[in-house]
């Protein structure tokens, strides 16, 4: 599998123009990090799609065309944002709570804990019945058998995946469940006229691909953000919710929040959910990474949205996908990659101690890049055709593709890439948290490079308004 080879995957499965194909170029080949996994393929793949999409929405407005290059360093180095995030030229908040990690079970398994949220590190210590420190911990899950644990905090709503050989994962009900669903779905979910992209009819003045675009972003973390940021990158208006109640991971805020404006709205208060109502009846995309159906619980599903406002691009990004029995489980990257086999093979392929991570986030990232890739496909196929749609994606979903590339015999050994080997890919903006020194876009577009409007600020900065 190739950067060029999976683009066209992606570019069929969306069903658009393969001709468009021609204007773009990739440089660089596997392994650009040390895994066995394809990363720079998949991560030269997705920020290709959806720079591509982004040129051919320009084009839709503008008629005109641009040339497309994308090298696998700089695409790895933006799959890698929040691993090389500098404030003030220092560190970065720290992004991993303690606890988060792998621990082996008193069967012989490994088990991963998430706690990054105070709240889930809470529940996690509350469940082994132990004091709240890692020792501790390591001690409590030692008098456990990792199946049963699993189990357990899964049915309490925590945060933790088994470790799974990729053929335990395929026998898995949950597995068979992602087998069975494309990589990604754009579905058209009601009727509208054809609405042009932006605010305004398609001219010559179209200074970006999404000029005049409003995105209404409810996400946390790092794929949906990535998405609501990418779209930000070419000239969208986007405008993040959080709940006030809500926990975020701060250098996450301060790296996906670039080219976002950030209100806060409590949707438990109808005063909340009125607000938010209005401001997608003028929104053109609605990002959401809650569980699936937490949202239409609140009013927002994608077919009361598109009653409500006809045309509108509704983009949901989920764990596990929407079928199977894991359809509702909390998830995030790490733990999809170890529920998975991913984290595995890594550890096999190494004959590591414990289980290996991919070296970076990888199914974060490429969900995101695929998700804004998704809404800007959908934007164009309403401006030439009209209709309310819907973009549905997982971390599970992109987990399977990268697993379908195959593996790089050695790829392990590969150099790692620290921070100051990529200068050139780092850019610097002023802003409320300090000098933000972050991995700038990836892609070269020749009519229309991509850029961030505004800085970073903190949550709740604005008024949940449009501009204009």
């Amino acid at each position: 599998m190739t950067p060029l080879s999976a683009l066209d995957h992606l570019w069929s499965l969306a069903g658009c123009d393969r001709a468009a194909v021609d204007d773009i170029h990739f440089e660089g080949e596997d392994p650009g990090l040390p895994s066995v996994y394809r990363v720079g393929t998949l991560a030269s793949a997705t920020i290709g799609a959806q720079a591509l999409a982004a040129a051919q929405c320009h084009r839709l407005r503008t008629g005109r065309g641009q040339r497309i290059r994308v090298t696998m360093r700089r695409a790895l180095a933006a799959f890698r944002s929040e691993r090389y995030l500098r404030i003030d030229e220092g560190p970065a908040p720290e992004l991993r709570d303690p606890l988060t990690g792998f621990y082996e079970t008193r069967d012989g398994e490994w088990i991963q804990l998430h706690t990054n949220f105070a709240h889930h590190r809470a529940g996690v210590v509350k469940l082994l019945g132990c004091a709240n420190e890692y020792e501790a911990v390591v001690k409590a899950i030692r008098g456990r058998d990792g199946a049963e644990l699993d189990q357990a905090l899964a049915d309490a709503g925590l945060c933790a995946a088994l470790i799974r050989s990729p053929n335990e994962w395929a026998a898995h009900e949950q597995a068979a469940a992602v087998a069975a669903l494309p990589l990604f779905e754009i579905e058209r979910i009601g009727d509208a006229p054809p609405l042009p992209i932006g605010r305004e009819a398609a001219t010559q003045g179209a200074a970006q691909p999404l000029t005049g675009t409003r995105v209404l972003d409810l996400s946390r973390i790092i794929a949906g953000p990535v998405a609501g940021r990418t779209l930000a990158q070419h000239g969208a208006d986007v405008l993040l919710i959080n709940g006030p109640h809500l926990p975020n991971v701060a250098p996450l805020v301060i790296d996906n929040g670039r080219g976002k404006r950030s209100a806060v709205l409590d949707l438990r208060d109808t005063s909340g959910r009125d607000a938010l109502l209005g401001l997608a009846k003028e929104a053109d995309v609605f990002l959401q990474s809650y569980r699936p159906d937490a949202l239409a619980a609140r009013g927002f599903s994608p077919q009361a949205l598109a009653r409500v406002k006809p045309g509108i691009v509704y983009v949901s990004v989920s764990a596990y996908g929407r079928e199977g029995p894991w359809a509702m489980r909390r998830g995030f990257d790490s733990l999809v990659q170890s529920a998975s086999g991913i984290a595995w093979t890594e550890r096999e392929a190494a004959s590591a101690s414990a289980p290996k991570h991919l070296p970076c986030q990888a199914l974060d990232h490429a969900t995101g890049y695929l998700a804004a890739f998704g809404a800007m496909v959908a934007l164009a196929r309403r401006a030439v055709e009209g209709g309310s749609w819907h973009v549905r994606l997982s971390l599970a979903q992109t987990g399977h593709w990268l697993q379908s590339f195959g593996t790089i015999d050695d790829g392990w050994r590969a150099a790692d890439v620290k921070r100051e080997e990529v200068p050139d890919c780092i850019q610097h903006v002023a802003s409320p948290f300090g000098s933000v020194a972050a991995v700038a876009p990836a892609e070269t577009m020749s009519a229309t490079p991509p850029r961030f409007s505004c800085p970073p600020v903190p949550v709740g900065t604005h008024e949940p308004r449009w501009l204009g």
